[in-house]
C-alpha cells in the first residue's frame, strides 16, 4: 500500500508549520465522486422544492456554527477581516440562490411550435450535471468555496470541492454543519491536496468551477477542453479607480482606502491601479497618505487593526517584486513600502507610489497586496485608455461630481461590473449576473442555477410522418 502524502501547512501569522493535511490521490476523489453521482439522482429527483426544504435546515446549522467557521477560516487567513464575516457571506449566497431559484428555473423551460415546421411542437426538459467540482482559492476559503458550491447545489448537481492546500482548515467546521443535515452531506463533498488532487476532480466531474489566477484558470480550461465538459473560471482582476477633478476628494479617498486595503488587498477586486485628475492628483495622494497611515496591522493582537499578514508567504515576493520593479523604473514610495517579517509572517504597511507608468508590473500585473499606486491623468478619453490598457476585465469604479458624469465614464471601461461613486462593490452585482471580460473570466453566460442545467428539447410530430 502506498504511504499517504502529507502537506504541511503554514500558519499566516506565525510562519510555523501547524497543520497536516493527506493528500488525496487520484483514487480516492474518484471513489468520492462515484458516491457523490450515487446519491445525485435522488438529490435531482426530490425537486426544488425539496432541496429548498433541506437548504433551509442547513441554513440552520450554519448558523449555529458560525463562531467554528469563523474561527478556522481565520486560522487560515491570519484573521483577515473576510473571515469575520465569512458565515455571513455564505448566508446570503445561499437565501439568494434560494429567492431565486424558481423564476430562474421558469425562465430556463421553452415550449411552443416550430416557425419552419408548423407541424412541429415542442417543449423542454432540464436535467442538472450530475457532479460539479469546484475549485477554490485560498484569500476568502469558506466564502469563495461555498459561493460556488450553492448554485449548483440548488440546481440538483451534487458537488465536490478542492480546496487551496493554502488555506485547508475551514473544512472541517463547514463538514460539522454538514452533519446537521445528512441530505446535503451524500450531495456535498470535500477532497484535500495538491495541483494533483485538482486534475483528477477535472478527470472525474461533469463541470468545473474555478477561482484563482489566470494561469491556473488557462490549465484548468485547457483540461476541461480534452474532456470536452464546461468550465466557469472566475480569474484575476487590476481594477482601476478613476477619480475626476469634481469628485468630492473625502469620498474619494475614503473609496481608495477601503478598495484597496480591505483584507490586505487579498481580494480579486481590489483596487489596484488609481488614476486621479491632474489638478486633484495633488491634493488627492496628500488625503490619501494621511487616510492610509492610520490604517493598523492587526499585530499582535488580531482584534485590534485592520491589515492581517499574506496568506500565502510567496504572495509577498510577488508584491515585493512589483515594487522593486516600480522603483528601478522612476516610481516613488510615499508610504509604507516592502513586506516585513514580524513573528515569524510576512506583512506589508499600507503603500502608496506615485510617479508610475504602465511599463511598470504594478501597474499591469495582479498585485494582491496593500499597495495603491497613483498615477494623474488629463482627459477622458486618456484615462478611458489607461483604464482599458490591460488584459483583466473584472470589474472597475468611477467617483466624479455626479452620478450622471461619472456613469458617463463607466459605460466606456472594458470591465463585467463598474461601481459609481464608490468602490469595492463588486459582490453586490450578483443580482446582476455581471460577466468577467477578458482575462478575468469565461464560462457560463446564463444566470445563476442555469448554467449547471442542461437543456433537452422534446419534439412532437402532430402530422403524420414524412414518407
Amino acid at each position: 500500500m502506498a504511504e499517504t502524502r502529507l502537506i504541511h501547512v503554514l500558519d499566516p501569522r506565525t510562519g510555523q508549520l501547524d497543520f497536516r493535511m493527506p493528500v488525496a490521490e487520484a483514487e480516492e476523489v474518484r471513489a468520492k465522486s462515484a458516491k457523490l453521482r450515487a446519491a445525485q439522482s435522488h438529490w435531482e429527483g426530490i425537486g426544488l422544492d425539496g432541496r429548498i426544504e433541506v437548504l433551509r435546515r442547513w441554513e440552520k446549522a450554519i448558523g449555529e456554527h458560525s463562531a467554528e467557521i469563523i474561527a478556522a477560516d481565520s486560522r487560515d487567513t491570519g484573521y483577515c477581516q473576510v473571515s469575520r464575516i465569512a458565515p455571513i457571506m455564505v448566508l446570503g449566497f445561499l437565501r439568494a440562490a434560494i429567492a431565486n431559484a424558481p423564476a430562474q428555473l421558469a425562465g430556463a423551460v421553452r415550449q411552443g411550435i416550430s416557425p419552419a415546421m408548423p407541424n412541429i411542437h415542442y417543449d423542454s426538459t432540464l436535467r442538472a450535471f450530475p457532479l460539479v467540482g469546484v475549485i477554490s482559492p485560498w484569500n476568502a476559503p469558506t466564502m469563495l468555496s461555498m459561493m460556488c458550491a450553492i448554485p449548483p447545489l440548488v440546481a440538483g448537481c451534487a458537488v465536490l470541492v478542492k480546496p487551496s492546500e493554502v488555506t485547508p482548515r475551514f473544512v472541517e467546521a463547514i463538514m460539522a454543519t454538514l452533519a446537521d443535515v445528512p441530505e446535503l452531506a451524500s450531495v456535498l463533498g470535500f477532497v484535500q491536496g495538491d495541483g494533483s488532487t485538482g486534475a483528477a476532480l477535472i478527470d472525474a466531474v461533469d463541470f468545473v468551477s474555478f477561482t484563482g489566477s489566470v494561469p491556473n484558470g488557462r490549465k484548468v480550461m485547457e483540461a476541461c477542453a480534452r474532456r470536452f465538459i464546461p468550465c466557469d473560471v472566475e480569474l484575476g482582476g487590476k481594477d482601476p479607480l478613476i477619480v475626476t477633478v469634481t469628485a468630492n476628494l473625502d469620498d474619494a479617498v475614503s473609496a481608495a482606502v477601503r478598495g484597496a486595503l480591505s483584507a490586505t488587498g487579498q481580494v480579486c477586486f481590489s483596487i489596484e491601479r488609481v488614476y486621479v485628475e491632474r489638478p486633484a492628483h495633488d491634493a488627492f495622494v496628500a488625503a490619501l497618505i494621511d487616510r492610509a497611515s492610520r490604517v493598523r496591522l492587526n499585530h499582535p493582537d488580531p482584534e485590534h487593526g485592520e491589515l492581517g499578514p499574506f496568506i500565502a508567504g510567496r504572495q509577498a515576493d510577488i508584491v515585493d517584486a512589483q515594487l522593486d520593479d516600480a522603483v528601478a523604473k522612476g516610481a516613488v514610495i510615499r508610504l509604507g513600502g516592502k513586506s516585513e517579517v514580524i513573528d515569524g509572517g510576512r506583512w506589508m504597511r499600507p503603500t502608496v507610489m506615485t510617479g508610475v507608468t504602465h511599463d511598470m508590473a504594478v501597474m499591469r500585473d495582479e498585485t494582491f497586496g496593500p499597495v495603491i499606486p497613483v498615477m494623474p491623468y488629463d482627459s477622458v478619453d486618456e484615462v478611458i485608455d489607461l483604464a482599458n490598457d490591460t488584459i483583466f476585465g473584472l470589474s472597475a469604479a468611477v467617483i466624479a461630481g455626479t452620478e450622471e458624469e461619472a456613469r458617463a465614464i463607466a459605460v466606456r471601461i472594458n470591465a463585467g461590473r463598474v461601481s459609481i461613486q464608490d468602490a469595492f462593490l463588486t459582490f453586490a452585482a450578483a443580482p446582476a449576473e455581471a460577466d468577467s471580460w477578458g482575462a478575468s473570466g469565461l464560462g457560463g453566460k446564463r444566470p445563476g442555477i442555469q448554467r449547471y442545467l442542461k437543456r433537452q428539447a422534446l419534439l412532437h410530430n402532430t402530422a403524420t410522418p414524412a414518407v
